[in-house]
């Protein structure tokens, strides 16, 4: 009999009861598991009154907060479905998500408000809306909820197979879609990464990358809890402020995007006492080799990259820390009872069953399977069958094994080009491009073609360069061949993208249509 996500927080308090759980500096809160499990089960109790039960959804609107941990604990143990929202979000794809999910229960903050006020007449579920700052507001107080409510562990019976969590892609392909774990899923991932970090009781780890993104939740704070550990939580990445922070709580373990990393790395970070921090981990992008070695020789801790997507929990390979100067780029190896394959492409760039393998070294479409794979898309019933076949999540991502079972990602599926008969990389173009010193930024991509199929076009942010700069830089280059070159340049104040900084390349390839 597996435990669920909520039963984790009850054991580590029956365990540890008197450890610190949680810290929450920017409203001067500090929780023992004891204190922490007593709150959620007094929100649980007040989220109940406000008529949640089993399978209802409940969303969060909010930045790193307290509140954010005490109310996904309290749907799970209910037996309700979490649904973080991306605080950035606008309100047209607030409302998207929210009528999509179907939440009956919107928790949010002031820093949102407006947003929340311009979704509101357009929501067509929430029948309940919790503000956690405003004392004065016409919804209901966060607080309120759980004063003088019980503590009495709620009366529901959750199962290890129930729904968990619906946490939305990104969306860089077009609408996000709602990825569906169930409990048993996040236990297994919690395992597998407790493994990889070795985490014990004793760590510290500080929450600056966004809550409501699966790598900070799922690969760091639920294994933290699960374990006994202990949560500091920012409210928003600050480069100055993120590394007092390490200091003050003497942090263990950081997660944080490559560009948080840099950011600090312009700081001054030799004036912080940073000896505590034994694991500094990333993700969504590889890191050079320059920037890694600055890491070990500015901060002093070991580094740990994990590849993913929130499909699988999301953590499915690893690079670990003696691998990142060898394998400098690679996403690395399957985590623990995990699996990865490369399928071959045929001539129209599609994926054949799990057992077509594609030989070593060459490019194809990574396919994963572990115990953390989702349930569905939410609502997305073609969208599931096409993604899950066989047991595996087929990921829409390019890339190769190399002789040592090493994983390096290529590009996106969806991205591939196919001009001439030719596949064409669009990050292998970009990578070369923006080695220019007058491109701030580009994204590549492929538009119709009569004669070609396709022709590649280059969307460029850049600082005085013109299209016979580019063509001229590339044309001397000796890392791209000439069929690569793109046809056709664009040159834009600012590329679209989602509110967590990815670029909708969907948009730009359909710019052609308008």
């Amino acid at each position: 009999m597996y435990p669920t996500i909520g039963d984790t927080l009850s054991l580590t308090a029956a365990k540890y009861p008197d450890r610190t759980a949680l810290v929450y500096p920017r409203k001067d809160r500090r929780f023992t598991y004891r204190e922490l499990d007593d709150r959620v089960n007094r929100l649980a109790a007040g989220l109940a009154d406000l008529g949640v039960g089993a399978g209802d959804r409940v969303s969060t609107f909010l930045f790193n907060t307290s509140e954010f941990v005490v109310t996904l604990y309290a749907t799970a143990k209910l037996g309700a479905v979490f649904n973080p929202l991306n605080f950035r979000l606008p309100a047209g794809e607030v409302e998207y998500i929210l009528n999509d999910a179907g939440s009956s229960v919107l928790v949010y903050e002031d820093a949102v408000a407006e947003v929340v006020e311009s979704a509101r007449e357009n929501l067509d579920t929430v029948e309940a809306f919790v503000q956690v700052d405003d004392a004065a507001t016409d919804d209901h107080y966060f607080p309120d909820l759980i004063e003088g409510r019980s503590t009495t562990e709620p009366n529901a019976d959750v199962a290890q197979t129930d729904d968990y969590i619906v946490m939305y892609t990104s969306g860089t392909t077009g609408r996000p879609k709602g990825v569906v774990h169930r409990h048993r899923d996040m236990i297994e991932h919690n395992m597998a990464v407790l493994v990889d970090q070795q985490l014990t009781p004793d760590d510290v780890g500080l929450s600056a990358a966004p809550l409501y993104h699966s790598a900070e939740l799922h690969v760091f704070v639920l294994p933290r809890i699960h374990v006994g550990a202990t949560t500091v939580i920012q409210h928003a990445f600050e480069p100055a402020a993120t590394l007092s922070m390490l200091e003050e709580y003497d942090v263990s373990v950081l997660f944080g995007a490559p560009t948080m990393w840099s950011a600090m790395l312009q700081a001054d970070v030799e004036s912080y006492d940073l000896s505590a921090l034994r694991l500094g981990s990333y993700g969504g992008a590889s890191m050079a080799p320059a920037t890694v070695r600055e890491i070990h020789d500015r901060i002093g801790c070991e580094l740990l990259q994990y590849y993913g997507m929130t499909e699988l929990g999301p953590a499915v390979t690893a690079l670990y820390p003696d691998d990142q100067l060898e394998k400098a780029g690679s996403a690395g190896i399957p985590i623990l009872n995990h699996d990865v394959r490369v399928v071959a492409l045929d001539e129209d760039g599609d994926a054949g069953a799990p057992s077509a393998e594609a030989p070593t070294g060459a490019v194809g479409e990574i396919i994963v399977r572990g115990p953390a794979l989702m349930r569905e898309y939410l609502n997305e019933p073609e969208k599931t069958d096409a993604a899950l076949r066989e047991g595996w999540y087929y990921t829409g991502d390019l890339g190769y094994a190399d002789e040592d079972g090493y994983v390096w990602v290529k590009d996106r599926a969806d991205d591939m080009i196919i001009s001439g008969g030719e596949n064409i990389y669009p990050r292998e173009v970009e990578d070369t491009l923006v080695e220019h010193p007058d491109v701030v930024e580009v994204a590549v991509v492929g538009r119709p073609d009569e004669e070609w199929g396709e022709r590649v076009v280059a969307l460029v942010v850049a600082d005085g360069a013109s299209a016979e700069d580019l063509d001229s830089f590339l044309r001397d280059s000796d890392a791209l061949a000439d069929f690569k070159r793109p046809r056709e340049y664009e040159f834009v104040d600012e590329l679209p993208k989602t509110p967590s900084g990815k670029i909708k390349k969907f948009e730009l390839r359909e710019a052609d249509d308008e």
